[in-house]
């Protein structure tokens, strides 16, 4: 998988490209006028025909009808009205777009209608007769406002999807970091059987350079010998079958490798991780055999970073354990309930049918605040110090559990530790 270089730089240069970026072409923009009476409406549209989009309305429901089918920038509405009045108008207008800007426009003016525009927003108030600079001024200066916050808008939202890719590319180069750990195991497991080979190799060929005949006794010795390079070579075909299955990313029935088989090769990354340091770590597989419906780099990354996290929990040496169980019966998701102590994520594209691998991460840590607890599968939320965590551990696990139809439980007490619970389909192994 290619990965940028950089791409929190990359996405940042992108950004401040965005900001400088020379604006777009001023557009005209959408005027609607709303006047029962023809002179002033055809008053209106003399002076801004040649400089908006105009939209007529001789009633309300014209109006609202023109706002249903039209974007509009500017509403210029006269207050009294036969039928709905400008204020009724407005306030139906608000419901269908809620960012245009209103100028209000009256014979007849009161205290009473200046409230009930302010309170819709109106942005300015103008009294007949009005002369052509105050409607054009008052006009011009909300398009410029409904066009700048147009901008704005735009803008943000490029930014927010910037920021949004900028993420998952993180989240993409820790996944891809993680994967090459490992990966790096698939060599090493494929060293010890090599290295054993090599040597009985070696030693066939002096036994066989030193004895120009041979006797009973040595073709026993080579017999033994051969049979167990024999069997370290097929560890070493098994080992590359069952990672040339994850790399084609085998889902369904096509699983190349059982839950013990990952378990056993988690395990090997595990006792030589760093964060392992004094605590105690216990794995203990699953009582009988079984696949399970996820990516093999997937799930062994699950399990490594939750174990990790428990790992680092607290600088004070502890307990970490990893177990598992095969259920014959569909979860029973009521029993679940969000909390204090509990939280239960991806519940709503669980594949909840039997068999299911449950798959747990337990620590004797002192447990997580009910404060912190619903915010710790944010991306780059973190309780490490700089430098000591990313935050994205817990957040790439939540992504991987959901990509496979699974569920995720946490349950945790202070001062006697946290469960991480996984809950995955299973599926049947293929022989």
């Amino acid at each position: 998988m290619s990965v940028p270089a950089n791409p929190l730089a990359e996405a940042t240069a992108t950004i401040s490209e965005l900001v400088a970026a020379t604006p777009a072409p001023k557009r005209r923009g959408t005027l609607l006028i709303v006047d029962d009476e023809e002179g002033p409406r055809m008053s209106l549209k003399l002076i801004f025909k040649d400089s908006f989009d105009l939209l007529m309305a001789e009633d309300g429901p014209t109006a609202i009808a023109l706002a249903q089918e039209n974007d509009i920038d500017v509403a210029i509405l006269d207050i009294r009205m036969a039928g709905m009045s400008g204020i009724e108008v407005l306030e139906r207008l608000r419901f269908v777009r809620p960012n245009l800007e209103a100028i209000m426009i009256t014979a007849f003016e009161t205290t009473d209608t200046m409230r009930q525009a302010l309170r819709l927003r109106a942005c300015d108030y103008i009294n007949k007769p009005f002369d052509l600079a105050t409607i054009r001024s008052a006009v011009n200066q909300a398009m410029q406002r409904r066009v700048l916050e147009s901008e704005i808008h735009n803008s943000a939202e490029k930014v927010h999807e910037l920021l949004t890719e900028l993420q998952n590319q993180r989240v993409e180069e820790q996944i891809a970091q993680t994967r090459g750990d490992i990966y790096a195991s698939i060599i090493h497991d494929i060293n010890g059987p090599l290295s054993v080979s090599f040597g009985f190799v070696q030693l066939l060929n002096r036994k066989l350079s030193q004895n120009l005949k041979l006797e009973v006794e040595d073709l026993e010795f080579i017999k033994e010998r051969l049979g167990s390079v024999e069997r370290q070579m097929s560890n070493c075909i098994e080992i590359q079958r069952r990672y040339l299955g994850f790399l084609r990313r085998q889902s369904g029935d096509a699983m190349s490798a059982g839950v013990n088989h990952l378990l056993h090769d988690l395990e090997q990354l595990v006792r030589v991780h760093p964060s392992m340091q004094e605590n105690e770590f216990r794995l203990t597989p699953l009582a009988g055999e079984i696949g399970v419906k996820i990516n093999g780099t997937d799930i062994i990354q699950i399990l490594l970073n939750l174990t990790v996290n428990a790992f680092q929990c607290t600088p004070t040496p502890h307990r970490v354990e990893i177990g598992g169980e095969v259920l014959v019966a569909p979860l029973d998701l009521t029993q679940f309930k969000d909390g204090q102590h509990d939280r239960l994520l991806n519940v709503e594209s669980m594949a909840n049918t039997a068999p299911l691998v449950k798959l747990w991460v337990r620590d004797t840590g002192p447990g997580i605040p009910a404060v912190v607890l619903p915010k710790i599968f944010d991306p780059y939320f973190t309780t490490k110090g700089p430098r000591q965590g990313t935050g994205l551990g817990l957040n790439i696990v939540q992504r991987l559990v959901k990509a496979a139809n699974g569920a995720l439980h946490v349950h945790t007490v202070a001062g006697e530790g946290t469960t991480f619970t996984v809950y995955l389909p299973g599926a049947n192994l293929v022989k």
